[in-house]
């Protein structure tokens, strides 16, 4: 069950993006890009439940960890760990860990770890970002070499933050969002279709969300992903609250459970 992997590329792509200026002399940073961040802060902690029905099948968490320097920027520190539980433990078990470095003014990532097993099936990556070439090497490779990359591209964790500071008020029911994702040695790209907005139950209360659905690439055309839906916070934060995939009988959920130090205050009603 990979946990991490349905949730992340599944959220909005910042549109507030601020020109970095000409580029750089040698021997000098990068000139990358300002976002604007109002999402998140250092210490967040998202926990969610992963169930069919009153099954329980696994939880995810989410980490903002930390405050640290990579190539001479400030940057944030992510961990997401995904685990099986129950019954789920017996058929597919499952512990994953992926870390990221992402520039705290750019939203970029700089460095990337993944390390899960599905199964018995593992997979170990350790990336490199160079985003002044806009290249990304794997030096878990037996011959690392230098991936071309399109320009701010995410990793799997880095989009679900980086797509946490879009400036969402003026979306349109229909409106389509794009990320590009370097996983695996390739890169994903996905759009979001939004679908308007939906008062979504929780053990807190009710709290207003918008509705998306995930476009993903089948060759060169996009296709809706069938049965898939996401609700995140119709707020500053995106926190997401909800995903179902709906299968042949019923349909398995992933529910947020426990947060803590949320950057904004949670408007949940009664």
């Amino acid at each position: 069950m990979k946990l991490l992997t349905l949730l992340i590329p599944f959220f909005f792509l910042p549109s507030n993006v601020v020109d970095g200026g000409d580029a750089t002399l040698a021997n000098e940073q990068p000139a990358l890009r300002e976002i604007s961040n109002n999402a998140f802060n250092k210490g967040e902690y998202l926990k969610y439940r992963i169930h069919y029905g009153i099954i329980d099948a696994g939880i995810a968490e989410l980490s903002v960890k930390d405050i640290t320097s990579k190539n001479g920027r400030q940057v944030y520190h992510m961990v997401g760990k995904g685990r099986t539980t129950g019954m789920a433990e017996w058929f597919f078990k499952t512990r994953d860990t992926y870390e990221t470095y992402i520039d705290t003014k750019s939203i970029v990532p700089w460095e990337f770890v993944r390390d899960v097993d599905e199964g018995g099936y593992k997979i170990k990556r350790h990336v490199l970002f160079d985003h002044d070439a806009n290249t990304a090497k794997d030096i878990l490779e037996k011959k690392p070499k230098d991936y071309n990359v399109p320009e701010d591209v995410q990793d799997i964790l880095s989009a679900f933050y980086y797509a946490r500071c879009a400036e969402t008020e003026n979306m349109k029911p229909g409106d389509m969002l794009p990320i590009e994702i370097f996983m695996d040695h390739e890169i994903f790209p996905f759009q979001l279709k939004y679908l308007g907005t939906e008062r979504m139950k929780t053990e807190w209360g009710y709290i207003d969300c918008k509705k998306l659905i995930p476009v993903v690439q089948e060759g060169r055309v996009f296709r809706e992903e069938e049965g898939l839906t996401l609700w995140v916070t119709n707020d500053a934060n995106k926190i997401p609250i909800r995903l179902e995939a709906k299968l042949a009988v019923g349909s398995i959920k992933m529910d947020l459970m426990d947060f803590r130090n949320i950057r904004n205050p949670l408007q949940f009603k009664k």
